[in-house]
């Protein structure tokens, strides 16, 4: 018993050793990532703006906006590769109703690039809630949810940009109204007599909503600088699809996902909007996207 005793505490002092060493290990090494990052540039542009970073206040808010997103890096890796696969499609739209290209990290910090459903209702890349969505003519009911159609989510979240920056008068206040709301952000900088986002003093979501977007640009745009290799990241690819117009009501998606050589999963995959297994025409007709025949996205076959 004795030789039992002076053993215990004998393991009880190495595991105490052990995990004191390890604990200062992790401290050690996240210290020294933390000193790793590079020091921000002394301005940037937005939307063909430049924003003065060598303002304190501004400064230390960006910088804030970096810490949290350079150091969660599973959401950032994702990150990565889906903006691989998203973004060629997202610039062509924004190029095409005149919204500046860097609009396409607002889709970033609403979502992640994912369908995404918050607590309050809203949903897609664009979270867009039902009563605006309605506004900017996106079909909502039990068979689809066109909040979920990224073409067609954001040709609506452009033309809500275009008209935030028509009456705001700046692509940064536009920015900051996408959370905000346009009537929002003037009443904010009427009572203030302020003239722009930065001066303004907003709640704490908006007043952090456009330095997230700054933040995001400047990791994806110099991802080495923030120790984000991307030789070694497997990015996902862009979908290679084609439109298949549907102009009369399908009973059966399913069938009809078999009969064109694909199946229900993979159809949902390339449209998500459609919610369930039937889609009923009425008026206008629908588009649905399939894969190319040489686009690696087919029912499953195992290796022999």
């Amino acid at each position: 018993m004795r030789y039992l005793f002076l053993f215990s505490i004998l393991f009880s002092l190495l595991f105490a050793c052990t995990s004191t060493t390890s604990k200062v290990s992790i401290i050690d090494h996240n210290t020294s990532s933390l000193n790793s990052l590079p020091e921000l540039p002394i301005k940037m542009s937005f939307c063909g703006q430049t924003i003065n970073l060598e303002d304190e206040d501004i400064r230390e808010r960006l910088d804030r906006e970096i810490l949290v997103n350079v150091y969660y890096q599973s959401s950032t890796l994702q990150t990565f590769k889906r903006a691989n696969r998203f973004f060629p499609a997202m610039e062509k739209i924004l190029k095409e109703n005149d919204v500046p290209d860097d609009f396409k990290y607002l889709a970033v910090i609403e979502s992640n690039l994912i369908q995404a459903v918050s607590p309050a209702g809203a949903k897609g890349f664009w979270q867009f809630m039902p009563g605006t969505a309605a506004e900017y003519k996106l079909q909502i009911n039990n068979e689809v949810d066109e909040r979920l159609n990224i073409k067609k989510s954001t040709i609506a979240a452009c033309r809500y940009l275009n008209f935030a920056n028509d009456t705001l008068k700046d692509w940064i206040l536009a920015a900051a109204a996408y959370n905000r709301g346009i009537g929002g952000v003037r009443s904010d900088m009427r009572w203030q007599r302020t003239e722009n986002y930065f001066d303004t003093q907003m709640n704490s979501e908006t007043s952090r909503y456009v330095f997230r977007i700054l933040a995001v640009k400047l990791i994806l745009e110099n991802p080495e600088k923030y120790a984000y290799n991307l030789k070694e990241i497997e990015v996902y690819k862009p979908f290679r699809t084609f439109s298949v117009p549907i102009r009369e009501s399908i009973p059966n998606l399913a069938e009809w996902s078999i009969e064109k050589g694909i199946n229900y999963k993979i159809l949902i995959k390339l449209n998500p909007w459609i919610l369930t297994n039937k889609l009923t025409v009425k008026d206008n007709a629908f588009y649905i996207q399939l894969p190319h025949a040489d686009f690696n996205l087919k029912p499953y076959e195992a290796y022999n």
